[in-house]
């Protein structure tokens, strides 16, 4: 079977490996632009154009696919079987979903119709949800509202941050995929529920930045679905820290402490008061332009005190 696969991740990445390890046919990968990233503002390889490069798979990487006709032109030759789409990050235009003999194939990161949208992993941890999964399911014109092939649920762990989760569920959805793909001859499709949709839209910088009225448990939330980006981050008299790891207590402290104050300060780290009279136990920080570091490391560097106040 010829595939075409579209992605742009280190999630599509790990899937594309195992699909091309599992004997499939990729005859072409389309991925994003390099882009400009990190202090230096360096263009960036994309992960999947050095998998492409090491095993000599054509690549395009279009700015638009819906304005694009050379990946359009480049389809037809090929005359593919399907598409294959894992965390492209574009809408791809109806003229390249139909063309393949199959269609084309999304692996989604949740158990659709549930989250549909760009950031289904963050927002699932963010809701307190105790499970996800992956959902496999054809593309259409609609974002991620398309016929099902195959789900499988994921529990959610109590300390999973969005990296480790996504990487968990793109080790399972690659399998899936692989499953799906060898039978999806014989495979029946079925609808989504589309009254019990939910979404994900897309994260933004600033959802990183805590409210210290909210409660511990909702912030130890946010700093998991947040890391590695955009990062859960506050700020001490005007420099911004990045929330790296901690845990929430809900017990009540019994003194008049106001949110974003620090109680107490110990090798464990910086316990600070938030919303509810619950605290939350910052473990690891990383301060601006510096590594990351033990919170008890930087309380020592900076000179902090019971008192002082995280804004």
């Amino acid at each position: 079977m010829k595939i075409v696969f579209f992605g742009s991740s280190r999630s599509s990445l790990h899937c594309l490996r195992l699909l091309s390890s599992a004997g499939l046919d990729v005859e072409l990968i389309i991925t994003q632009p390099d882009r400009k990233a990190g202090r230096g503002n360096k263009i960036t390889q994309n992960p999947l154009k050095k998998f492409a490069l090491e095993n000599n798979t054509p690549i395009l990487q279009p700015h638009k696919i819906r304005k694009n006709p050379e990946a359009l032109e480049k389809l037809k030759q090929i005359k593919p079987d399907l598409n294959v789409i894992v965390s492209y990050g574009q809408f791809i235009p109806a003229s390249i979903i139909y063309l393949p003999k199959y269609n084309s194939i999304n692996l989604h990161f949740s158990l659709l119709p549930k989250y549909r949208g760009a950031s289904p992993v963050q927002w699932a941890i963010l809701k307190g949800e105790e499970k996800t999964g992956v959902s496999i399911f054809e593309l259409n014109k609609n974002m991620d509202e398309g016929p099902v092939y195959a789900q499988k649920e994921v529990p959610i762990q109590a300390d999973d941050n969005a990296a480790e989760l996504e990487s968990h569920l793109a080790h399972i959805g690659a399998e899936l995929l692989i499953i799906t793909i060898n039978k999806i001859p014989g495979l029946k499709l079925r609808p989504q529920d589309h009254a019990k949709a939910t979404y994900a839209p897309l994260i933004k910088k600033q959802d990183g930045r805590i409210c210290w009225e909210n409660s511990s448990v909702s912030i130890h939330r946010q700093a998991r679905a947040f890391y590695p980006w955009p990062s859960t981050f506050t700020f001490l008299q005007d420099k911004r820290l990045k929330i790296i790891k901690g845990k929430p207590f809900e017990k009540k402290s019994g003194l008049n402490y106001q949110p974003g104050e620090i109680i107490e300060i110990s090798r464990m780290g910086i316990k600070v008061c938030c919303g509810y009279s619950n605290s939350y136990l910052i473990e690891e920080l990383q301060p601006e332009n510096k590594r990351e570091m033990s919170a008890y490391a930087f309380s020592l560097g900076a000179k902090l005190q019971t008192g002082d106040i995280f804004s």
